[in-house]
């Protein structure tokens, strides 16, 4: 009896583990199902009946797509369709952004942003646009449209993304809806929003006078230093005029108004969790170079924008060929596009090359409206009660019911202060008479119809310099530095962009909005912004610094402090040798820290009395200063750096303004070490006076003991790169709190090295921690002596699939300053391992393998 007992329950455990092996056979087998249905067809044919003509599409090894076609329609319609094959979550999230339609999505967490974006109303301006698009530019859009359109025909929920089986159990009723021209538009608002908002300048200033005099507040926001280069060198001359900011006019002083000015602030980092860090510190690298300093004896031309870490990468690297070129078909481009617009943002042509910055302009003011006590929807203009332009917005909410919106436009724009619950009525207060209520109002170039739509394939089909020009005469928001080369051997910069001309005011603080005394009188003409042709050095550097010393119009009085340029131009015009592609690399992963520079000198006279504390100062003589990935120096002086922002700025500063430890603050502190009893130096906090070798010491001391707590008490242990890592999060599911959801979606954490002031530019914060916020989104280099000669990179990689092969397979060549070939001519894509698509009127065939990124 109790050997068939046995017999029995061994059977009996046997069927269990059976059926547990195959139902976890099928869960294994119905994840990888759900996973890999979204990847894109690689193999069979596809049905494009819109199409004019035979398409072919090539893949290289990193599923960089080249499309061949015979005319324009067939050209950005084929753009649209592998966008959406390999993108489509990521243009969908964008599109609800600059719609303001995330509640849609997402539900009620996400109202409020959708509150404040209706108030910026991006697409009511997109809107706008649309009947002002020439017949070329909307058949453009138009054919794009219809590429993604066709992909969306074929594919729905998961077979979109792997993101729309997890959106499923959130939102079940989620559709998305067909592809729009206004779509494509709403992404430049997004991009100008990233690359700007420099209002939140205005809001810290005026937040601490609060607690601050005049005078301390410009100490923290100091003018641009002689010591730092200005992009066109050969017009300078005599001292800085150009955002010279030392007479300061505080116009709105009134602590009154700080409320009003705090909660824009709310609603604006909501935001920035979507999209990442925006506005300052945001920034870029590029410079050209002669074929007089090279070794080609053609120029070269380099380019690293910076953006905030996200994943999918922001880029997507695609070639864009006419077969052959014509009046109708004229591109033959590569370079880096964005997934929902046409064209190719940064690249080259067969006759030109081009590269952007942020100028971080200020296009940006506040002003402080007048409302009527009598009726909230009227303010004052001259003397005068106006009404106001009342838009009704209705936002959708999954799962919930519509919220009505009002947005309130002055003459000036949307009434920022609405979108926080907390706006409060103000009493009079001096200097200036001000009412009962008020109002917070935004005036923005972005705000009003822009043409960077057609900037972009102007730019693309550019044989030369003039043509070059031309098409940036387009390019008004954002406004960015460009610097060009073409294969005849010039080399140029232009800065193009929309700038305020003020009638009073240099942007910095907020202004009374009821009078004309602070008015804009109109824009810089395009043919008066800076512009230089083969300039005599043989080379034009740029990295969101000053411009020029002497210029009779107002851009910013906040440039970024040229740290980053400084270095770059140091490398190129102290190199002895002709400079070859190989020391423009060289030159993107430089990792030297200037702060360090000016730092390490005076930590080096300053008597510690340990030693440990001794045997970490010898760590900092003998360093070369670079912030490399293993260095123990790095990691050393990164820490004392937080250290030091904190013991000197905390007890003075509120805490949503500690220093971040960027550009600005390596000028606020080389001011500062050159008064080594400034009060800023002084601990308000403790009974004694402190002086700046105290605090030097204290900081440099609570260094050492973070980093024998968090990493090693052997100093040869310490590691830069494995305090500062980057992990590449999704914008939205990646940022859900809910862990294997993240893990679904999210990467990392890599060790960098670097800094965000190192042209290498790994950000990070000090307010924060050490994780890399801001990264060099991609790497491009130019040979305009051999096309096929020129690398990039981008990251973390082409696809927006998570599990895809091509999903972060970028990152480590990224991380360790490796590039792959950025192949031009179409006989040598067939060497590489990639395939075809011929695509007809009829059928898209897929021959061999289509590597996409997931």
């Amino acid at each position: 009896m109790k050997n068939s007992r046995k017999v029995w329950l061994r059977k009996r455990l046997k069927t269990i583990l059976i059926f547990l092996l195959v139902l976890g056979l099928l869960l294994v087998g119905f994840a990888t199902y759900t996973v890999r249905q979204s990847f894109p067809q690689e193999n069979g044919t596809i049905q494009l009946p819109k199409l004019k003509a035979e398409v072919t599409v090539q893949r290289d090894k990193w599923g960089i797509p080249h499309i061949y076609a015979a005319n324009s329609h067939d050209l950005f319609m084929a753009q649209g369709y592998i966008h959406a094959q390999d993108r489509f979550w990521q243009m969908d999230f964008w599109r609800h952004i600059g719609s303001g339609r995330l509640a849609e999505m997402f539900g009620s967490s996400q109202v409020d942003t959708d509150k404040y974006l209706r108030t910026m109303g991006w697409a009511r301006v997109a809107q706008q646009e649309i009947p002002e698009i020439n017949a070329e530019m909307k058949a453009y859009l138009k054919a794009y449209a219809d590429g993604v359109n066709a992909y969306l025909a074929e594919h729905q929920g998961s077979a979109l993304s792997l993101e729309y089986a997890v959106l499923k159990f959130l939102n079940p009723g989620y559709q998305p809806e067909p592809w729009q021209i206004l779509h494509s538009l709403t992404w430049g608002k997004v991009m100008a929003y990233d690359l700007g908002r420099n209002f939140q300048s205005e809001i810290e200033r005026a937040i601490l006078l609060k607690t601050l005099s005049p005078t301390q507040v410009e100490e923290l926001f100091p003018p641009y230093p002689q010591d730092l280069p200005v992009i066109l060198s050969e017009l300078q001359q005599g001292k800085v005029k150009e955002g010279e900011n030392n007479n300061v006019e505080v116009i709105i002083d009134s602590p009154d108004v700080l409320p009003a000015l705090e909660s824009i602030t709310k609603p604006m980092m909501a935001l920035e969790q979507l999209i990442g860090p925006t506005g300052i510190g945001i920034g870029s690298n590029n410079w050209v170079i002669s074929g007089q300093r090279t070794a080609t004896g053609k120029p070269i031309l380099a380019n690293d924008p910076h953006l905030g870490v996200q994943i999918p990468s922001i880029w997507y690297e695609v070639g864009l060929h006419c077969t052959p070129k014509s009046a109708e078909c004229p591109y033959n481009v590569s370079g880096f596009s964005f997934a929902g617009m046409v064209g190719v943002i940064i690249g080259h042509s067969d006759r030109i090359a081009w590269g952007v910055t942020n100028v971080q302009s200020d296009v940006m003011d506040l002003y402080i409206e007048k409302i009527n006590p009598k009726n909230p929807n009227q303010y004052e203009v001259n003397g005068k009660w106006v009404d106001m332009q009342l838009v009704q917005e209705t936002i959708q909410v999954a799962g919930s019911q519509p919220i009505g919106q009002t947005v309130r436009y002055t003459r000036h724009g949307p009434i920022l202060s609405d979108v926080s619950p907390n706006l409060k009525q103000f009493q009079p207060s001096q200097p200036l008479e001000l009412p009962q209520n008020y109002a917070v109002a935004l005036r923005w170039t972005a705000l009003v119809p822009s043409k960077l739509g057609y900037a972009i394939p102007q730019i693309n089909r550019a044989q030369n310099w003039q043509e070059f020009r031309t098409a940036a005469s387009n390019y008004d928001v954002p406004a960015q530095n460009l610097v060009y080369a073409d294969i005849d051997g010039n080399i140029g910069y232009q800065m193009p962009g929309k700038f305020p001309i003020r009638a009073k005011g240099d942007g910095r603080y907020p202004v009374p909005g009821w009078t004309d005394e602070y008015e804009w009188q109109g824009y810089i003409d395009f043919e008066k912004l800076p512009k230089s042709f083969n300039p005599p050095q043989g080379y034009i550097a740029t990295a969101n610094n000053l411009v020029m010393r002497e210029y009779p119009y107002l851009i910013t009085a906040d440039w970024v402090y040229g740290y980053r340029a400084k270095r770059i131009v140091e490398m190129i015009s102290q190199q002895t040798q002709p400079i070859s592609l190989k020391d423009v690399q060289r030159i993107q992963g430089d990792d030297r820290n200037l702060n360090a520079q000016t730092l390490v000198p005076i930590l080096q006279s300053i008597t510690v009395e340990t030693p440990r504390l001794q045997a970490a100062q010898k760590l900092l003589q003998d360093w070369n200063l670079q912030l490399g990935m293993t260095s123990p120096a790095a990691a050393l002086f990164e820490v004392f750096w937080k250290h030091l922002l904190a013991d000197t700025f905390h007890d003075q500063l509120p805490e949503k303004y500690f220093p971040n430890g960027g550009d600005r603050w390596y000028a606020v502190v080389a001011n500062l070490v050159k008064q080594p009893n400034s009060s800023w130096w002084d601990n308000r906090n403790t009974p004694k006076v402190e002086n700046r070798d105290q605090i030097l010491r204290q900081s440099f001391a609570k260094a050492v003991d973070e980093l024998e707590r968090i990493q090693s008490k052997d100093q040869k242990n310490w590691n830069w790169g494995k305090l500062h890592t980057v992990t590449f999060r999704n914008a939205t599911l990646g940022k859900s709190g809910v862990a294997p959801i993240e893990a679904l979606f999210n990467r990392g954490a890599f060790a960098t090295a670097g800094n965000g002031e190192t042209v290498n530019a790994n950000r990070w914060r000090a307010n924060k921690s050490f994780e890399v916020t801001d990264i060099p989104s991609l790497r491009m280099i130019v040979d305009l002596g051999n096309l096929d000669k020129s690398v990039a990179i981008h990251t973390p990689g082409q696809s927006g699939h998570a599990f895809h092969s091509h999903y972060n397979d970028m990152v480590d060549p990224w991380r360790q300053i490796e590039y792959h070939q950025m192949l031009w001519e179409r006989k040598l894509l067939g060497t590489e391992d990639c395939c075809d698509i011929e695509v007809s009127s009829q059928i898209a065939k897929v021959k061999g393998k289509l590597t996409m990124q997931f």
